[in-house]
């Protein structure tokens, strides 16, 4: 329906609701129109007028809770929810929203116990296994979560969200054999994946396989999607990697023309610089950083650094307290800047011992 099909078809029910206001199916009719047109307050309206006579509906209930679910209203949401499960609690419908919804609130007891609630109703359902592995994968469980999607894919072989997170966690656990095979059976499925393209790269990258490594980041920058950035920044850091360090500079340089306004890609040539021990012009990518994050104490503590190894201590010294003064509460910035103090005022003292000598 275009635009003004759906405000005539709301009129129309406007006109129904007025006539027959206790006929739900109107109530229902009408959310649905201004679903479409994402008025989503008029839709929780209509809800709440729905319940207020037939407190029972449960299709009101549970879309009421998916959209305070997707506005991040996780209590308002939980409240449907339990109302619905009280109404019928032999819908799992009811309870893998409540544990998507803590599971949203980073309450893993109770997401996990409405999550195998809900399997002893549907326990062929791959989401509900990809849902609890990724639950496990939040909480950097990997273990648990490569069990649970490998769950999901001996339902359903091909289940595309299992296998590019069983590709991630596999990476995560230094399995890089695993993530290439789960990576390129995704791959195989959908061979103009960007994003799938670019995991490709970065896997054989950490397997040493440069030649395949490029070939596929050469790819993920031919594909269309919205990793570009993405991809020329992981493709730098390969070339970094593999020690090809102009062509990794000239990457960098693409990142930043690329998306001048990210700081990322300035931070890493200016890391790539500083092991180059070229601290000129580590200095001038921070600093180009900072212009974009005025106020990253991390940024401060990287040009202090540079300062130091490039024996500019008075200046180190000034960088340091100006990241403590943004973060005051980190110890690791105070005792690093206590310890460079301490060092630059001994020498101070040596120097005047000698003069005095």
């Amino acid at each position: 329906m275009n635009e003004k099909e759906i405000k005539q078809a709301i009129q129309k029910t406007v006109i129904a609701l007025a006539k027959d206001p206790k006929n739900v199916d109107n109530y229902h009719e009408l959310a649905k129109y201004y679903v479409m047109q994402e008025e989503y307050d008029k839709v929780i309206s209509i809800y709440e007028s729905l319940l207020a006579f037939a407190p029972n509906d449960m299709d009101a209930l549970l879309n009421m809770g998916s959209i305070w679910f997707h506005q991040t209203e996780y209590r308002k949401a939980l409240k449907c929810f339990e109302r619905a499960m009280s109404v019928n609690p032999s819908n799992p419908l009811v309870y893998y929203n409540l544990a998507n919804t803590y599971a949203e609130m980073k309450n893993f007891a109770k997401a996990l116990r409405w999550y195998n609630r809900t399997l002893d109703f549907v326990s062929t359902d791959p989401e509900i296994y990809n849902s609890i592995a990724l639950l496990y994968h939040d909480f950097d469980d990997f273990v648990e979560a490569k069990a649970y999607y490998e769950k999901a894919l001996s339902l359903d072989p091909q289940n595309l969200t299992a296998l590019v997170d069983l590709g991630n966690v596999c990476f995560k656990l230094y399995d890089y054999e695993g993530a290439y095979e789960y990576y390129h059976k995704v791959f195989e499925i959908e061979p103009t994946n960007q994003t799938v393209a670019l995991c490709l790269a970065n896997t054989l990258s950490l397997q040493k396989n440069e030649d395949l490594a490029n070939k596929y980041f050469e790819l993920a920058l031919t594909l269309d999607g919205d990793s570009h950035y993405r991809a020329i920044i992981c493709y730098a850091i390969s070339k970094s990697d593999f020690k090809h360090y102009d062509e990794a500079i000239e990457l960098y340089k693409k990142a930043i023309e690329l998306n001048p306004e990210d700081s990322k890609a300035y931070i890493l040539l200016g890391n790539m610089y500083s092991n180059l021990r070229n601290f000129e012009e580590a200095e001038k990518q921070y600093k180009a950083a900072l212009r974009i994050s005025k106020l990253d104490p991390d940024l401060y503590i990287l040009i202090a650094n540079t300062y130091y190894m490039n024996n500019e201590i008075e200046r180190s010294i000034y960088s340091y307290k100006a990241a403590i003064g943004l973060r005051p509460e980190n110890d690791e910035f105070k005792l690093v800047y206590i310890q460079v103090l301490e060092d630059y005022i001994n020498d101070l003292r040596k120097d005047e011992i000698i003069e005095e000598f």
